[in-house]
């Protein structure tokens, strides 16, 4: 890359099981005003702006439009939007600067999954012909991966529970999480799946801001730089995979540079504790890897926000010197079949 991309701010909501009393554009706005401020800048500042949401959440079509009200669409904005996650969108805000046609970008995801049944919306993700009309929910499929896994030998319940118990202990010191401390595990939810290896449902928003080169010093005190970011797709069928590995990942993972050097911290976007396993062997963490500091989708899960939530994570670290070569991971879709994997440094200290 000829041109240094940072993250130089992040904020996120107070992730919380109901808003009813907000919109998306109200629980959105006040995450908006934090992230400029840490940064000085106003709207007309920034060259570039993406968000990434979802109209199956909200039940309506172009919902994302209603939240560009909070953003501010005059004058006139460079405006884009990913029906995905907002650490894709990321990935698209990261490219325009890459061109060189900003130098400043704004990205933000917001989900609200309390309204309706998330488990049945999520079911819209799978191949409409052969998968979507037997309704297998979100919850069923992890824990088809998670048999996989137990039955080939690489985790077993109380190896999941571990990591569910260590996630929300992590949380405790994250004052957005909405699950954090001594969480019981709880019954199965679909076997060998229990409660707490499960995510919590909840709404949330999350937003950060890209600078390239020497914008991002002026604005940051230490930025984290992007020395990488890729992202790959598993086949769309379930049959044609094997669930206990992620393929795409250790690829996005080579491709952003993951393996030239040792991470000291990893953010990943496991939604199940089976999914850790699966990331941890893709991506090559051993146990000197601190994983998960803030909790992760364990301790708070609003969909199409978590991905950029451990990007944005991940940077928090860096910028406030508890880190310096991260690894941040998003994912989409069901059993982790696309994966988006970030490598982020600070400046030596």
């Amino acid at each position: 890359m000829t041109r240094q991309i940072a993250v130089v701010a992040f904020a996120q909501s107070d992730h919380r099981r109901t808003t009813d009393e907000l919109s998306e554009v109200e629980m959105l706005m006040p995450v908006l005003h934090e992230v400029l401020a840490r940064t000085g800048l106003r709207t007309a500042d920034i060259g570039f702006t993406c968000s990434g949401s979802s109209d199956y959440l909200a039940g309506r079509a172009f919902s994302f439009t209603m939240t560009l009200d909070g953003v501010g669409a005059w004058p006139p904005i460079s405006e884009s939007h990913v029906e995905m996650d907002g650490a894709f969108a990321l990935y698209e805000a990261w490219s325009k600067l890459l061109t060189g046609d900003a130098d400043t970008a704004l990205v933000y995801a917001y989900g609200k999954s309390s309204p309706g049944s998330l488990r049945d919306v999520l079911t819209r993700q799978l191949d409409p012909y052969y998968l979507a009309p037997l309704w297998p929910d979100s919850v069923a499929l992890a824990a088809l991966q998670a048999q996989a896994l137990i039955d080939a030998g690489d985790t077993d319940e109380p190896a999941l529970a571990a990591i569910g118990a260590r996630s929300r202990a992590a949380a405790t010191a994250n004052p957005h999480a909405q699950l954090r401390g001594p969480v019981p595990q709880g019954d199965h939810l679909v076997r060998p799946l229990r409660t707490g290896d499960c995510p919590p449902i909840g709404d949330g928003a999350a937003a950060v801001i890209l600078a390239a080169g020497d914008r991002a010093r002026q604005l940051c005190a230490r930025p984290a730089w992007i020395r990488g970011l890729d992202h790959r797709i598993e086949p769309h069928s379930l049959g044609a995979r094997d669930l206990t590995d992620s393929p795409s990942a250790r690829l996005a993972a080579e491709r952003a540079g993951a393996f030239e050097r040792l991470v000291d911290t990893a953010e990943l976007h496991a939604p199940f504790s089976s999914q850790e396993v699966v990331l941890r062997k893709a991506l090559r963490l051993g146990e000197e890897v601190v994983v998960n500091p803030s909790g992760g989708a364990l301790a708070a899960n609003p969909v199409m926000a978590a991905g950029l939530i451990r990007i944005g994570e991940a940077a928090a670290r860096i910028h406030r010197g508890a880190c310096d070569r991260a690894l941040a991971h998003a994912t989409s879709g069901p059993c982790l079949q696309q994966n988006l994997v970030a490598v982020l440094e600070g400046d030596p200290r």
